[in-house]
């Protein structure tokens, strides 16, 4: 891969990564609810899982929805499930002292898995892929995965130091509770391509 190549990547995976979508809308209410230490695992699971999508779809995954079809939509089903579950449980989230007993942020497992039925990550990883990996090689692949994982991480980052930080204004419950509405119902807004494509 050439130098400008792999800025024009650094790049891509910067800004794909720091705009708003299903991770770090969850990663901006976890940060408000159980702070930034404990939203930890939470974000290295979405760093570390994605560069793994990546390297296993490059590897042949995609082969396999257009051999099969149907699993594509099967995957479509589950994300929309998912996140509506997902959005219903960041809506109900209690406020921080009742959290800490009742409520915990997701964890590295849950996050790396999670990208598996992410809208947002799959067109993510399915650009990098055919933009990026020219040479369609798992070397290539491993490229734009250890890339999207350098360039991640700071980039989701900011959505948890800014969740914490708007625990400032979430000094009561109802303000809590409306962020938190306001977190699932942009969730479930971040689904409306998914549902409008067909």
């Amino acid at each position: 891969m050439t130098a400008d190549l792999l800025i024009a990547l650094a790049t891509f995976a910067f800004v794909s990564s720091a705009t708003p979508g299903p991770n770090n809308l969850m990663l901006m209410a976890s940060g408000a609810n159980y702070g930034f230490v404990r939203t930890v695992p939470h974000m290295l699971g979405i760093s570390v899982g994605f560069s793994v999508m990546i390297i296993a779809v490059g590897a042949g995954l995609v082969q396999i929805f257009d051999a099969w079809p149907l699993s594509y939509q099967i995957l479509k089903v589950l994300s929309v499930v998912y996140m509506t579950w997902l959005a219903l449980k960041i809506a109900r989230a209690a406020p921080s002292s009742a959290a800490d007993a009742k409520g915990r942020p997701m964890t590295f497992l849950q996050a790396a898995a999670f990208q598996w039925v992410n809208p947002k990550a799959w067109a993510m990883a399915l650009t990098a892929l055919s933009v990026y990996a020219t040479d369609a090689t798992l070397t290539a692949f491993a490229v734009v995965a250890v890339v999207f994982g350098i360039v991640n991480l700071p980039a989701i980052t900011m959505w948890t130091a800014l969740g914490q930080q708007m625990t400032r204004l979430l000094t009561s419950p109802g303000r809590l509770r409306a962020f938190n509405l306001t977190m699932a119902a942009l969730l479930m807004a971040s689904l409306w391509p998914v549902l409008v494509q067909g």
